[in-house]
């Protein structure tokens, strides 16, 4: 059976969805864009996510291409022409369609939207799960507001494929000051030798994840502490687990570095007690 996507206002066959040449999006990477998980028939965070996009919306200026009410419509009338009950869906909206020009287009002209859906293979997740994944760090190069969801993915796709060259599924960005940001598509965490959850603050320098948002309520029913600060690449490498989190993988161990190993190698006992609670706190939305 073949995909279905959602183009302005149409649903198309996957390998015929097309947007104007014009657009602002494939133009200046003018647009913003969500990603969210769908579980067991039920679409997780679905709320945190839509809050976020209005945000990268305002931030970029950027008009809703329809209501939010008649966009959940159209996410789950995607999610169910395909048939998706364990995988995800993909929404961009971008500035719309105008003459190739850096200033905004005129007052009026509509967002462009996309929406896709599609199933994930849950044993690809389990496994890495089952042994952890390995990371790369390299130096942030991005613009200064990563902390807007934009579809301007550049340097985290290069950081990505130097990660894949050198063996490793993730990058993990680092500042100027030595200091670990977050990773090329995940926020990361660590245990420190307390047994306390760290990740940098979300104020500015890093997106603020759903998935981090919402672990941060599992740590709260789990009794674990969470504290948002600053660490380097050296507590990094020496803390008692590492771990990445994103809305399609919730949350992997890391257990090596550039090379190193972190603590004993293995996935460990904190991520897989955020990982296993984590679906009992998220909120979840029926398709």
């Amino acid at each position: 059976m073949p995909r279905i996507a959602y183009v302005n206002g149409r649903y198309v066959n996957h390998s015929d969805a097309a947007v104007h040449i014009e657009d602002r999006g494939y133009q200046f990477a003018d647009g913003v864009y969500e990603v969210c998980e769908v579980r067991h028939g039920v679409i997780v965070d679905l709320t945190r996510h839509l809050d976020r996009l209005n945000r990268s919306l305002s931030e970029l200026r950027i008009a809703w291409p329809m209501t939010r009410s008649a966009l959940i419509l159209v996410i789950r009338e995607t999610l169910r022409r395909n048939h998706v009950r364990n995988g995800l869906f993909y929404l961009q909206v971008t500035r719309g369609v105008a003459r190739r020009d850096h200033v905004f287009p005129p007052a009026g002209t509509p967002s462009s939207i996309v929406v896709t859906a599609k199933s994930t293979d849950q044993s690809v997740i389990a496994k890495k799960n089952a042994s952890g994944i390995k990371a790369i760090t390299v130096r942030d190069n991005r613009w200064d507001r990563v902390d807007i969801k934009s579809v301007g993915l550049l340097p985290n796709a290069m950081a990505r494929q130097q990660a894949k060259e050198a063996g490793a599924q993730e990058a993990i960005y680092i500042d100027h000051h030595g200091m670990v940001k977050e990773g090329a598509a995940t926020n990361v965490w660590i245990v420190d030798h307390d047994g306390n959850l760290v990740t940098r603050p979300a104020e500015h320098g890093i997106l603020r994840g759903i998935t981090r948002t919402t672990l941060m309520d599992v740590a709260a029913k789990l009794g674990v502490t969470i504290v948002e600060r600053f660490f380097s690449v050296e507590e990094m490498m020496e803390a008692r687990e590492v771990f990445i989190t994103a809305a399609t993988s919730i949350c992997f161990p890391v257990v090596s570095i550039d090379g190193e190993t972190i603590a004993n190698g293995h996935p460990g006992s904190m991520s897989q007690k955020i990982r296993e609670a984590f679906f009992d706190v998220a909120e979840k939305t029926a398709i």
